[in-house]
């Protein structure tokens, strides 16, 4: 199975994952674009899932299981909703890569409209204040009690954001032969406004709710997030960068511009913006009066992320989700086009 060497995987799971016993079958959670999710059931039903890098075309300091691997387990013990992390395996004799093993959490994720409408709008209420909820308590964990105090320097978050992601863009692109000037010039206007940056917190990279797991239980009890899902770009610095990538991606009914060509948010019965803002801003004590530059960034984040899935996918990267690729350059020009246009009115 691509993606899995399936002999050495499963002798990997016997010896190291406790509850499981192989043979096992491995399924490809559709929808990731990047990291590899793949359900694993065991020879009784039990299931676990595994995560694991694209299997080609990966990028230096891209995709480090590892590390997201310690993020979660450290998580486990705070009020943020986590799979329980099961096993780390950095050899690369195994399955190519590393890889490593969480707890199957059940629940729904919502990835679309279409899904989203298939609960009551009641649910969608609760279940988009809990995610702001879960952000706000994500940034009140205190980095150094839970033992990521090192995981990222915890200053200049945006400079070294901005530096980060340019880069990979460049180099993304370079393969490709191709240029976004929209990009170019964003860079330049984001780096000669970033706000000051107060206190580090850990920050998820990619919080939106197609990223967590939704529990919807029959009424008086509340719609809940059971687990946040997709730590690859955690790291700590500004917490207001979270916020603005949610907010990039709460698209409301009739709004024109999509930027990943759907959202569960467009279903309708979730919390506005302004409310989703007002919510965080109640919860966190944070000044949220400069979210414009943030939310700018966050397009121009998602333009560079996407021009590496791209580059991947035409060189011949293999598995996860290939479909409507060959669309993701007009997807990279209008996200850069929201970018400069967010980022001009700062």
């Amino acid at each position: 199975m691509e993606g899995i060497n399936v002999g050495p995987v499963t002798g990997w799971l016997d010896a190291n994952v406790a509850g499981v016993r192989g043979p096992y079958t491995f399924e490809l959670v559709a929808g990731g674009r990047s990291n590899l999710t793949f359900v694993v059931t065991d020879a009784e039903g039990h299931q676990c899932v595994l995560r694991r890098p694209p299997t080609s075309h990966v990028l230096p300091t891209a995709h480090d299981m590892a590390r997201e691997y310690r993020i979660i387990h450290a998580l486990g013990a705070t009020a943020v909703p986590v799979p329980p992390a099961l096993g780390l395996c950095t050899d690369p004799a195994v399955n190519d890569y590393p890889f490593y093993v969480m707890g199957y959490v059940s629940g729904l994720v919502l990835r679309d409209a279409d899904a989203a409408r298939q609960l009551p709008p009641a649910a969608r209420t609760e279940l988009g204040e809990h995610l702001i909820d879960v952000l706000a308590d994500l940034h009140a964990v205190d980095p150094d009690a839970v033992g990521l105090g090192d995981l990222g320097r915890k200053e200049a978050y945006i400079e070294r954001q901005l530096i980060r992601w340019y880069g990979q863009y460049q180099k993304s692109a370079a393969l490709q032969g191709r240029s976004v000037p929209a990009i170019d010039e964003v860079h330049a206007l984001l780096a000669a406004r970033v706000p000051e940056q107060g206190p580090a917190t850990v920050v998820h990279g990619d919080y939106r709710l197609d990223n967590a797991v939704s529990v919807v239980p029959a009424p008086p009890e509340r719609a809940h997030i059971a687990a946040v899902l997709d730590w690859e770009l955690c790291t700590l610095g500004d917490p207001l960068a979270d916020v603005g990538q949610l907010l990039v991606n709460w698209v409301e009914p009739g709004d024109a511009f999509v930027p990943l060509g759907h959202a569960p948010t467009l279903a309708g019965g979730f919390p506005t913006r302004e409310e989703a803002i007002d919510r965080y801003a109640a919860r966190s004590g944070r000044d949220v009066s400069q979210l414009d530059f943030y939310v700018a960034f966050g397009y121009w984040k998602l333009a560079c992320i996407i021009e590496g899935v791209f580059s991947r996918y035409a060189g011949g990267a293999m598995a996860g989700d290939r479909t409507g690729f060959e669309h993701f350059p007009d997807q990279i020009a209008a996200l850069a086009t929201a970018a400069l246009e967010t980022a001009s009115r700062l």
